[in-house]
């Protein structure tokens, strides 16, 4: 990436022209402690009786309208000459100001920045973590202009994005789609910089916490050398982890080229949180191609003041946790067995959502803007991330069986990459196209079956196909009565009814509160050791508290699996299991 040089602004030769030239953001981070910073953009000439701007309604990686113009107040917007321009808010992220000659405007307003968790602002005595969706306001006629970003911080604070930066705390960028997808992490930081395959890279972390930096440092360089083996190169020159230790926060967000990781501070030490977080490591990773070089049609480009409604959403961030393990199997990251205790997981927690009878993941896309989650999600809905990773295995098993094992998930990915990248997107007959000329065969019915209906998948089948099977369990059946359950105020608060099995058939539902089984009142803490106890051989009555109101039910429960779910070979796997193993998993037999 070059650093952009400032272009000069020309007059205008009309009065509805707009003069193009660079667009400069400036932040103060003046008051940290308070989490609370100038922020000041200045616009070049412009000549229209009217000029609008906007700030995000929501950012990048999180698929939900968020409040963030809530952080703006003491705004201001001035001309050339320092004096003010009439101005008024237009929508919950827009403004309009009124111009009565051509002149460079200027908007100053005050940002409040407390939204870690949110991963779109935050600032306080020892960082700025800075996403410009919820910073820079942008006006769209200067959406697709070069631009200077420059910072005001304490002096032992270093600035750090994915942008191009000609000195310290300034960063320039083609345009401003280019700044919202970098964001700035800037503080008192450990910072560790290693090249592979010519790219160079940064490790930042703010906070303490357990974590190994020369263990991490060792596997991310495992890591980001599988790129090219699924899209054949790199769309970067320089990528950045910014990894923050906190006290709360969890999550990640990817951009561009870089990605923000949150976790508690003492989870990454341990095996399973070491893990989760190369995992969430590899996942953001694999955005840069899918989501960053290539995405959904419908999202290219963004539409920052409004949702943007995709039926592929599945694909976008499903694949992308389906490859993550595998980037991370192939890296020699984690083992088989690690592995495949994660497609355990996936199977499991599937077949404990019986919302994946009733939505299809093409439908839980689409209306992922609006998910909320809880209770009547479970039973009605299903979730993007793991029936769309359910979804992306149940495709690699068609692609795999219908070219032999000749080619498989990745193929496809190559294909949006090198056919469908940014600005083209892909629709779903892309998609469709796509698979038709890796394997041959057209997909419509697979996808109207498998992505456009609800969609139980034959997992003992598709673990079949690889040469695997669920392994038996040793311990005898537990009793099940199809909810859970927490103790709170001295009974025992019911958190989820699943749909159809046993509580739900008696009339139980969230948030009723059992206070006696069969009569006899249990002390807080107890209910889950006296549920065990109980046979499944007899109806058992539940005393409960609805409205205030002293209730009964009668369950008749039924029994399930005492143990997680466990994956392990077939004793006499063919040789066409094995191949379709080595094309889903990347790796040979390994048993």
């Amino acid at each position: 990436m070059q650093t952009w040089m400032k272009l000069t602004a020309v007059a205008a030769s009309c009065w509805s022209a707009l003069v193009w030239g660079q667009v400069e953001y400036h932040i103060n981070i003046d008051q940290p402690q308070h989490h609370l910073a100038q922020v000041e953009a200045k616009f070049p000439q412009v000549s229209t009786d009217t000029f609008e701007f906007h700030l995000p309604n929501w950012r990048t990686g999180r698929y939900l309208l968020l409040p963030l113009a809530d952080g703006v107040r003491s705004m201001s917007v001035v001309d050339s000459n320092g004096e003010p321009l009439e101005w008024k808010k237009t929508a919950r992220g827009s403004w309009l100001v009124q111009v009565d000659k051509p002149t460079q405007v200027t908007v100053r307003y005050q940002l409040h920045a407390d939204q870690l968790g949110d991963r779109s602002r935050h600032i306080d005595d020892s960082h700025a973590f800075l996403d410009a969706s919820g910073v820079f306001v942008y006006n769209p006629e200067f959406r697709d202009q070069p631009l200077e970003v420059s910072l005001t911080v304490p002096e032992s604070w270093r600035s750090v994005a994915g942008m191009d930066s000609p000195k310290a705390h300034h960063f320039t960028a083609p345009n401003y789609d280019v700044l919202i997808d970098s964001p700035i992490e800037t503080g008192e930081h450990q910072s560790f910089e290693f090249t592979v395959d010519g790219k160079d890279y940064e490790l930042l972390f703010w906070g303490q916490g357990n974590y190994d930096v020369e263990q991490t440092l060792e596997d991310l360089k495992k890591l980001v050398a599988q790129g090219p083996g699924i899209w054949g190169g790199y769309p970067y020159d320089r990528y950045v982890f910014m990894i923050h230790a906190t006290s709360g926060a969890r999550g990640a967000t990817e951009h561009l080229n870089s990605t923000v990781i949150q976790r508690t501070r003492d989870s990454f030490a341990e095996r399973k949180d070491y893990i989760s977080f190369m995992s969430t490591a590899s996942h953001e990773y694999i955005h840069t191609w899918n989501v960053k070089a290539y995405r959904p049609q419908a999202m290219a480009p963004y539409d920052y003041q409004q949702e943007n409604y995709s039926r592929l959403l599945w694909l976008a961030e499903g694949s992308t946790s389906y490859l993550q393990n595998q980037l991370l199997l192939t890296a020699g990251v984690i083992t088989i067995d690690e592995f495949l205790a994660d497609v355990a997981k996936r199977i499991e927690r599937s077949e404990a959502t019986p919302g994946r009878e009733i939505q299809s993941v093409a439908d839980a896309s689409f209306d992922n803007w609006i998910a909320t989650g809880g209770d009547y999600a479970r039973n009605h809905s299903v979730n993007i991330y793991n029936e769309g990773y359910l979804a992306s295995w149940s495709l690699e098993m068609a692609i795999i069986e219908r070219t032999q094992a000749e080619k498989n998930y990745k193929d496809l990915h190559r294909y949006l990459y090198e056919q469908h990248r940014l600005p083209k997107g892909y629709s779903e007959q892309d998609v469709k196209v796509g698979l038709k000329r890796i394997t041959g065969v057209a997909f419509d019915d697979w996808w109207q079956q498998a992505i456009d209906s609800p969609n139980s998948l034959d997992f003992d089948a598709i673990l079949a196909q690889v040469g695997l099977q669920r392994k038996a369990s040793s311990k005898p059946a537990r009793v099940d009565y199809g909810f859970e359950l927490k103790a709170d105020q001295g009974t025992g608060l019911l958190t989820h009814v699943r749909r159809d099995g046993p509580a739900w058939q008696a009339g139980l539902t969230k948030g009723d509160r059992v206070i006696a089984i069969d009569g006899q009142w249990l002390k807080p803490g107890k209910w889950s050791s006296k549920l065990k106890q109980l046979s499944a051989d007899k109806p058992v009555t539940f005393s409960y508290f609805r409205r205030d109101t002293l209730m009964t039910a009668m369950v008749h429960p039924s029994t399930k699996s005492a143990e997680k779910l466990k994956l392990e070979p077939v004793a006499q796997p063919t040789d066409a299991q094995k191949a379709a193993f080595t094309a889903w998993a990347g790796i040979d037999w390994p048993w």
